[in-house]
């Protein structure tokens, strides 16, 4: 198997598979990075629009499960995009996790990026749901694996409220998880690498060691707040923010 075969093997998974690493156990995360471009230059090739990326694996927990020590990116596509009111359409085994989303304004190219720099970069930040669906049986994966499926992506929506960055503290905006009217989870933003902006930090950081950027207009989902849940058939999950407002999805 060679990166165009994977890339094109996973883009036309529409049930459970094996991970790629069991048929190709020296696969590592730079060509793991390779096989996620050529699936989006496949992608961009029948008409999608790059639109932002996504950080995944950003809780400490995650990446300790993980054996890693910084998040994944990926790319998100307007493809992606979930209008509100909108059902989830049929997946493999879709999960839902909230998120907080930036908006970029200006471009933000690595290395050297912090925090500051980072948030200074955005234009509104908006509360999201982010809908993850591994194409891998059981969501068992390497990290490569995850990597070169793109993180598990498979749609997202925005909130209706979006606000400057220096109106928030970042750190303490919260997010009340509700499945079927019960609240199952909630989190601060802390639980993103401690600050979502250390998240886009990294982000840039990471894209600029492979000679790119993170360009104005772009949306970034920062990473889960906490764990994903099943988004199961005729199921309803909601996602609830201190300032941000609320989104609420169908399965």
């Amino acid at each position: 198997m060679n990166v165009r075969e994977a890339a094109t093997a996973l883009l036309g998974t529409t049930s459970e598979r094996s991970p790629l690493s069991e048929e190709w156990p020296e696969l590592d995360v730079d060509t793991a990075y390779a096989i996620q471009a050529e699936a989006l230059r496949q992608r961009r090739a029948r008409g999608e629009t790059l639109v932002g990326l996504k950080l995944g694996l950003t809780s400490r927990a995650k990446q300790e499960r993980m054996g890693i020590d910084a998040p994944l990116l990926a790319w998100l596509t307007d493809a992606m995009v979930l209008p509100a009111g909108v059902p989830v359409p049929r997946l493999i085994h879709p999960r839902a996790e909230p998120e907080l989303v930036f908006v970029m304004r200006d471009r933000l190219a690595g290395p050297g990026v912090t925090a500051a720099t980072a948030l200074a970069a955005v234009d509104r930040v908006y509360g999201g749901v982010e809908i993850i669906d591994s194409r891998y049986a059981d969501y068992r994966f390497t990290l490569p694996d995850a990597v070169a499926d793109n993180g598990s992506s498979a749609y997202f929506s925005v909130g209706p409220v979006g606000l400057p960055p220096a109106s928030l503290d970042l750190s303490l905006e919260a997010a009340l998880l509700e499945v079927d009217g019960q609240i199952v989870d909630t989190a601060t933003g802390a639980a993103v690498q401690g600050h979502p902006a250390e998240a886009l930090a990294l982000a840039a950081n990471a894209l600029g060691a492979r000679g790119l950027a993170v360009e104005p207009g772009w949306i970034v989902l920062t990473g889960g707040m906490t764990d994903a849940v099943p988004l199961r058939s005729g199921s309803r999950v909601a996602a609830h923010f201190s300032h941000l407002g609320s989104i609420t999805l169908s399965g």
